[in-house]
Order: structure tokens, then C-alpha cells, then sequence
């Protein structure tokens, strides 16, 4: 009995030291993985749980104009960050805060959601503080656990309001924008741009941020702001060197706000081959208030001004082009060889035209006479215009004009550029009232700029660029042009030539005669949109000089009734522009008054019981009877 005990006894303690042998080689194993083989990997996660991550943001590249001066650099600024171990903490010392400095109850809110959305790093408070914030906070730092002041580049826009919409803002990217990766490498807290060429161009202008090491305790609590751990220093931005002629650009802000403080509008300045000179939109709003965070109660300012200061009107706003729009019926014209610049057609301007039951008006009661087309070109002449519409024919207008880019963005480097309004074929009328429910009276309208047609700005300068130059459209730049093909509007040199000229005797002794052009040889046209919702806006784009033109410059007004009343401010920007590139243009003097120039009432379009007597509309032009302008 006691032998087989001891027998039992030897089994059990040699399977006892097997196992605990076993055991101790499994721990000997583990430890030796875990001090030896991964010894890296646990220094990181101790490093994680004592340091904490604080970005780094990289100043931003310039903006330059052409000639290398600055229109967005960056200073010195203070950014002020919370650490804190939970959001209730969070939110003690954030009205603690609150007591110090000013911080409403929605910024507070929205520093907790930046909490939530990255716990493990400092919760952005105030970016771009004021150096008086920064300095109370500092004076009571002990009653506010976990703050963090850095010194950090601050966006800078020595143009202010002048430059608004041309480089538009900058703000912090949203979760949304991050979970759509909107603006690539961005991380919570990158700074990107919102509007203009800081959005266009954000990838190149931001950079890359940096990363610095921030201590704290077991309970998230800050120990020390900087330790002696690696940090990633942060890489600026590419500067961008743009087309723009920054002088020329606050000329047209102290001009407009001189003479125009309550007007509407938008005004464009480029080179023939594209170049944009300078971009302005009015009213405007100051970019540098949207630096650190723009208050609530000012951009709900903004966002419900009837004015729409935030909006682009250079290339969002679509208005009639109007009278301007002439010159693409001219072209069509000339290409299809309908018409020449001596040609007169069969009716002679009464002050409107008879087509069918309807009488459609001319912006001159007593009428023109008899023009050829650079007469009426000159003399803004409706009635010419509505038959030579009708002699082109509705299809080809719409087929050209869409050729022409009138139904396309431009391709600007400038972002959210609006689409214009123009009818790709007479589709568009079939769906819009019904295959029965519209005539070729359509035609008349468009002839004129009116109608289904609304224009941006932008599309239009590029149109005037093109009459300017050598007859190619291409897409106007302030960067870089875009690889968007160019469109030839099919004129040979003596038909630009003829158009120049009948733009030039538009300043020289027709609707543009009291701009003050003449002294600088400016060709233009002008232009009253009708505009159902209150007065007339009114168009003016023109180019000098004319044989030779080295600038286009054209403006669109709210409620200025008369395109007449739009040249005399162009003129002076031309006239400054070549002034600038010749002093001494500048010794002689240049007086300019307004005139009226009217627009033709709003016209029906709907059907009509009569149909215009077509062969007549058709036969030859007649010859001679009036003697050509210049």
C-alpha cells in the first residue's frame, strides 16, 4: 500500500516539475518577447499615454501680383489650445474662460465638439487671439489646467475689402469637409482655403504642418508644454505668383467706393490673351475678419445682407448681356456672310420693328433711319438688330452662340464659376412651353441680349478679349492657363479690324460718346439690361486702344439704368492702366458726362396669330444710301 502511494507520489511531482517547467519556459518566453523583440512598440505606447500631439500649422505661401508685390502673406499670431481628460473637465474650464475673456456659449460648444472628434489632442479655442487675450489667459494660467499658447502664422491680406473676392478666405476644415477628403492631407485643425484663389490653389498654398510633443499625466492632465522629444517641423506653402496688377486693383476699389459706395456690381480688367489684370466685386467684405474664426453675429450679417456681399459677381452673377451681345450676332453674321459692315436692312429703325401683330420697340422713339451695320452697331440700333436676328435664323443663332461659349464657364482659375443661361436648340423651347407655344419671335430677344440669355461677366470679357485680340476665345487666368482648347470665332483680320472700328465710333460720336474715351482711343460697347425686378442694369466693356489694344476692361452695374452711365468709369480705369504703362499719358486731361442709353421694353415672346413676310426678310441687302463711319 505505502509503495504504490510512493509511486503515486514520484508521478505526480515529475508531471508537477514538467508543467511548472512548461509554465516558466511560456513566461520566460513572453518576457523575453515583450523587453526584448517588442521592446519598441511598448516604448511607443508608453510615449503615447505621457506625451500628447500638438499640430504645428505651416504658414501659408503668398499671394503675389505679377509684378511680385504681396497681396496675402502671413504674420505672427497666437493660437490658444485646451488639454483636458474628459469633456466635463472640458467644459468647467472653458466657462472659467469665458469669465476672463469673451467666449459665447456657441464657441464653447464648438470647442467640445473638437474635443470629441480628437481626444488626444489639444482642443482649438481662439486661433489669430488678439496679443490682450493671450496676455489675460497668461496672468491666470494656474486656474486653467491644460492651456496651451502657440506662436503661430496668421493669414494677412494687405488689401482687405479691395482684394476680397479675388483671394477670397481662410478657415479651419470641418469633419465633413475631412470624412469627404476634400482638401486631401488635411488633418483636424488645418487651416484651408474657403473662397477664391485660396481654395483653387490650396494644395500648393498650404504646406505641410508640423507635429510638437506636449507631457501629461496619467489622467491627461499637462505636466509640461515642450519635452526634449522629436518633433516634425512644419513645411510652408508654396508661394503663387498670380496675373494680377495689384495698383490697377486698388484703383478700382478707391474709384468704386469714391464715386459708387451703394453700387452693385462687378468689374473685370484683363490683357487680350487672357491675363486678368484685376477681379472686383461690389459690395465686398474684409477677408482678415475671418481670421481665428469669424463672430456669429457677423457672418449672419453677411449670410442675410440682401447686398450679397459674400457673392463673386464677376463669375456668379448672370444678368442680360444686353446691347454687348450684338457683336456675337455681328460675328455670326459676318462668318455666314449674311452681312457686311455696309449692309442696310430692308426696314429702316422707326423706333422699333413690325413683326406680325406685335411692334417691337427700339430704345429710340423717332426711330434711326436707315443704318448699315456699323452704323448700327455704333447707334445701338434694336430694330437693325431684330432683322438681322430673323435673316440668321433662331437655329444657327443657337447653334453659334453655343459654339461661341455663351452656354459654358470660361474654365477661370477661380472656382464656382456659374454657368450662363443660353438655349443649346430650339429643344429648349419645345419643353419650356410646349411645341405650339412659341414663335421665331424668340429670336428678337436674343438678338438683343435679352431673352433666355443671362451672362456671366467673365463670359463676356473673354467674348471682348477675343475682338480685342486675334479672334480666339480662351479661358482668362490669374495662375495658370487652363488646358481647355481654344475657339476661333472664324473672322479674318480685315473683319476685326471693321469691328474694332465700329466699337471705336461707338465712343467716338455714338452711346459712349460723353465716356471720356476719346482722349485714350477706347473702343466699347454699352449695354441696359432689362431687369423685371426693379431699374435697368447697365453693361459697359471696352478696350484701348483700339487699334491696338493692350487692356480690356468691362463692368457690369445694378440699377444703373443706362449703359452710358457705366463707360466714364471704365474709361478712367483704362485711361489709368495706360497712364501707369506711359506716364505720359497722364499730361493730358480727360473730361467725361453721362447720356442716356436706353433698352427696349420687355417684349412677349409667347405665340403669335401673324408670321413675318420671310421673303422679304431674305433678299439682298440693299447697297449704299448712307455714308459708313469710320
Amino acid at each position: 500500500m505505502s509503495a504504490f502511494t510512493s509511486e503515486r507520489l514520484r508521478e505526480r511531482t515529475t508531471i508537477a516539475r514538467v508543467v511548472l517547467a512548461l509554465v516558466f519556459l511560456v513566461l520566460s518566453g513572453a518576457f523575453f518577447r515583450t523587453q526584448v523583440l517588442e521592446v519598441s512598440a511598448y516604448r511607443m505606447q508608453s510615449q503615447k499615454n505621457r506625451l500628447r500631439q500638438v499640430m504645428l500649422l505651416a504658414p501659408r505661401g503668398e499671394i503675389l501680383d505679377r509684378d511680385g508685390r504681396v497681396i496675402a502673406d502671413n504674420v505672427p499670431g497666437y493660437t490658444v489650445k485646451l488639454f483636458a481628460p474628459s469633456r466635463d473637465s472640458l467644459r468647467a474650464v472653458l466657462e472659467r474662460m469665458g469669465r476672463l475673456v469673451a467666449i459665447d456659449s456657441g464657441g464653447i460648444e464648438a470647442v467640445i465638439r473638437r474635443y470629441v472628434q480628437a481626444p488626444y489632442q489639444p482642443a482649438v479655442v481662439f486661433t489669430g487671439a488678439p496679443f490682450e487675450t493671450v496676455s489675460r489667459l497668461e496672468e491666470h494660467r494656474y486656474a486653467l489646467p491644460g492651456l496651451v499658447i502657440q506662436t503661430e502664422p496668421k493669414r494677412i491680406y494687405t488689401g482687405g475689402r479691395a482684394v476680397a473676392h479675388l483671394v477670397g478666405y481662410v478657415g479651419e476644415v470641418s469633419e465633413d469637409e475631412l470624412k469627404r477628403e476634400r482638401f486631401g492631407n488635411a488633418r483636424m485643425g488645418s487651416i484651408v482655403g474657403r473662397d477664391g484663389l485660396e481654395e483653387e490653389y490650396d494644395s500648393e498654398l498650404r504646406g505641410t504642418d508640423g507635429v510638437q510633443f506636449t507631457e501629461v499625466d496619467a489622467r491627461g492632465r499637462m505636466v509640461r508644454e515642450e519635452v526634449a522629444a522629436a518633433s516634425l517641423a512644419p513645411i510652408r506653402g508654396l508661394p503663387i505668383r498670380t496675373t494680377i496688377d495689384l495698383p490697377l486693383q486698388l484703383y478700382i476699389d478707391s474709384l468704386w467706393n469714391a464715386v459708387l459706395p451703394e453700387t452693385r456690381g462687378a468689374m473685370v480688367a484683363m490683357t487680350p490673351k487672357g491675363e486678368i489684370l484685376a477681379l472686383y466685386s461690389a459690395p465686398a467684405f474684409d477677408p482678415n475678419d475671418f481670421i481665428g474664426g469669424i463672430p456669429v453675429d457677423k457672418w449672419d450679417g453677411l449670410m442675410n445682407d440682401e447686398a450679397k456681399p459674400l457673392m463673386n459677381r464677376a463669375v456668379r452673377g448672370t444678368y442680360p448681356p444686353a446691347s454687348p451681345f450684338k457683336l456675337a450676332l455681328t460675328v455670326m453674321a459676318l462668318r455666314r456672310g449674311v452681312a457686311r459692315f455696309d449692309t442696310h436692312m430692308p426696314e429702316p429703325c422707326r423706333g422699333g420693328f413690325q413683326y406680325g401683330n406685335r411692334f417691337f420697340r427700339c430704345w429710340k422713339p423717332e426711330g434711326h433711319g436707315s443704318l448699315d451695320l456699323a452704323g448700327a452697331i455704333r447707334q445701338s440700333c434694336d430694330a437693325y438688330f431684330y432683322q438681322l436676328g430673323l435673316r440668321l435664323g433662331l437655329p444657327y443663332v443657337l447653334e453659334q452662340g453655343e459654339k461661341m461659349g455663351f452656354g459654358d464657364r470660361t474654365g477661370i482659375d477661380l472656382g464656382h464659376e456659374v454657368r450662363p443661361m443660353w438655349p443649346a436648340n430650339t429643344a429648349y423651347y419645345d419643353r419650356l412651353r410646349g411645341p405650339r407655344g412659341w414663335t421665331n419671335a424668340v429670336t428678337l430677344n436674343l438678338a438683343i441680349g435679352q431673352g433666355e440669355n443671362a451672362q456671366t461677366l467673365i463670359n463676356m470679357m473673354r467674348f471682348y478679349a477675343a475682338l480685342a485680340g486675334d479672334g480666339t476665345l480662351a479661358a482668362p487666368y490669374l495662375v495658370r492657363r487652363t488646358d481647355s482648347a481654344t475657339i476661333s470665332l472664324g473672322l479674318d483680320s480685315a473683319q476685326l479690324a471693321g469691328i474694332r472700328d465700329a466699337l471705336s465710333d461707338v465712343v467716338q460720336r455714338g452711346t459712349a460718346a460723353a465716356s471720356g474715351g476719346r482722349e485714350i482711343d477706347m473702343a466699347g460697347k454699352t449695354g441696359t439690361a432689362q431687369n423685371p425686378h426693379g431699374p435697368d442694369h447697365g453693361w459697359f466693356i471696352g478696350f484701348a486702344p483700339a487699334d491696338n489694344p493692350q487692356i480690356v476692361v468691362g463692368s457690369i452695374m445694378e440699377f444703373k439704368l443706362h449703359g452710358s452711365i457705366v463707360a466714364p468709369y471704365v474709361a478712367k480705369v483704362i485711361r489709368h492702366y495706360l497712364t501707369e504703362q506711359n506716364p505720359e499719358m497722364a499730361k493730358s486731361p480727360v473730361r467725361f458726362s453721362t447720356v442716356e442709353d436706353s433698352v427696349t421694353a420687355p417684349m412677349d415672346i409667347g405665340p403669335d396669330s401673324l408670321r413675318p413676310d420671310t421673303a422679304r426678310l431674305n433678299r439682298p441687302p440693299r447697297r449704299g444710301g448712307a455714308i459708313r463711319p469710320r
